[in-house]
């Protein structure tokens, strides 16, 4: 089966994995928080960036390498962190770090992952990033910057948009709970998905693997709220100066959609700044970050990471014109996992290449330096 004649885009993967996940998981997956505006304004703001295309440039091979933190990268996006991705596909986090050894493309593990460091360990490539909820306990941040390290992992992230859990109505509606239970309604819907049934069945009921280990005794099993919650604080300037002290590697924060919060953290000695909105799963007023993008763009000379509304690799191109260095998706890549299993992240990465590739003949753009002027500017 050619994958390109059945699969060419993200939202044909995402229509073959919402038929293959359990809805409560998919609920997880696929919603935001509030009434998903800023979800939808994420992509509304992304379409609204147009380019002009230039005519006779002859035949083109476009370049899409890309230089970041010192390392050459065939292709310039990656593997954005998303929480508890096991379970919304079996063993996903190993899955996508092996995909992304392979590709050489950044591979991001969330502190709330399904897998710990050690497990990802095995199959990371040498652009694993670790992306950090900052424990409220020193000794706890310590210990967990300490294995992030010993396993592989050569970059820190710091998400600093979740100071407070966020509702996620739609999600809570699905019936989800941290740790996941098996409810009748829930298993009804497991019954009806056996590839994840099956493969759940191998893998074990995902948990936070991670912060579940530091849980003994230090938290109240009364709570309602996930362990992750639990054990977090809302970190400062002098949280993030403690980090900086305690990690020797590129040390980026993501969530930045304030010019004047970039600034301030370049002062910080930060590595690169990381331009997102959650996808619009923490706050529901927030601006898209396609909008937020050129202001932090001017606002800093560090390396600028970018997500929100990618839907394919014309919106990579967006980006990179409206001054990101680098484009993460997280989404799209368990989409793919879910269509397609083992072979769903390289199609995707291989699609979102084609597709780049296509756009920048249109625009007569042979690097990604020539994007910015072929801008459409109002």
């Amino acid at each position: 089966m050619d994958l390109h004649q059945r699969y060419p885009a993200i939202s044909d993967l995402k229509a073959r994995a919402q038929a293959r996940i359990p809805h409560f998981v998919w609920e997880y997956l696929d919603s935001a928080t509030g009434t998903e505006a800023t979800q939808r304004r994420n992509r509304a703001e992304m379409d609204k960036i147009l380019f002009r295309p230039s005519i006779l440039h002859g035949e083109l091979s476009p370049d899409l390498t890309t230089r970041l933190f010192g390392h050459d990268f065939p292709l310039p996006f990656g593997i954005a962190p998303v929480g508890m991705s096991g379970l919304i596909w079996p063993d996903a986090e190993r899955r996508l770090a092996r995909s992304a050894a392979q590709t050489n493309l950044p591979y991001c593990l969330s502190t709330v992952a399904s897998c710990t460091p050690e497990h990802v360990a095995p199959v990371l490539g040498a652009h694993g990033w670790f992306q950090l909820y900052p424990p409220r306990d020193p000794e706890i941040r310590a210990d967990i910057l300490k294995r992030a390290r010993a396993a592989g992992f050569s970059a820190l992230i710091l998400t600093a948009d979740v100071p407070v859990a966020s509702r996620r109505e739609r999600q809570t509606r699905s019936g989800l709970t941290q740790p996941p239970r098996l409810t009748p309604r829930l298993f009804a819907q497991v019954a009806m998905r056996p590839a994840w049934a099956f493969g759940t069945l191998g893998t074990g009921m995902p948990r936070m693997r991670l912060m579940d280990g530091y849980a003994e005794n230090r938290v109240s099993l009364s709570s309602t709220a996930h362990i992750g919650y639990l054990l977090r604080t809302s970190p400062d300037w002098d949280y993030l100066r403690a980090l900086r002290d305690a990690w020797d590697g590129p040390l980026i924060v993501k969530g930045v959609l304030n010019p004047d919060d970039a600034a301030r953290l370049q002062d910080e000695g930060v590595d690169a700044v990381w331009v997102s909105n959650h996808a619009g799963r923490q706050f529901d007023a927030a601006p898209s970050t396609i909008e937020a993008l050129p202001d932090i763009r001017a606002a800093t000379t560090l390396p600028v990471i970018f997500d929100g509304g990618i839907e394919g690799g014309l919106d990579i191109l967006r980006a990179l014109a409206a001054g990101a260095d680098f484009v993460m998706l997280g989404r799209a890549w368990h989409y793919a996992l879910g269509a397609l299993g083992d072979r769903g992240p390289a199609h995707l990465a291989d699609l979102l290449a084609r597709d780049m590739t296509a756009n920048m003949g249109q625009l007569g753009a042979r690097r990604i330096s020539d994007l910015p002027g072929r801008l459409l500017r109002g």
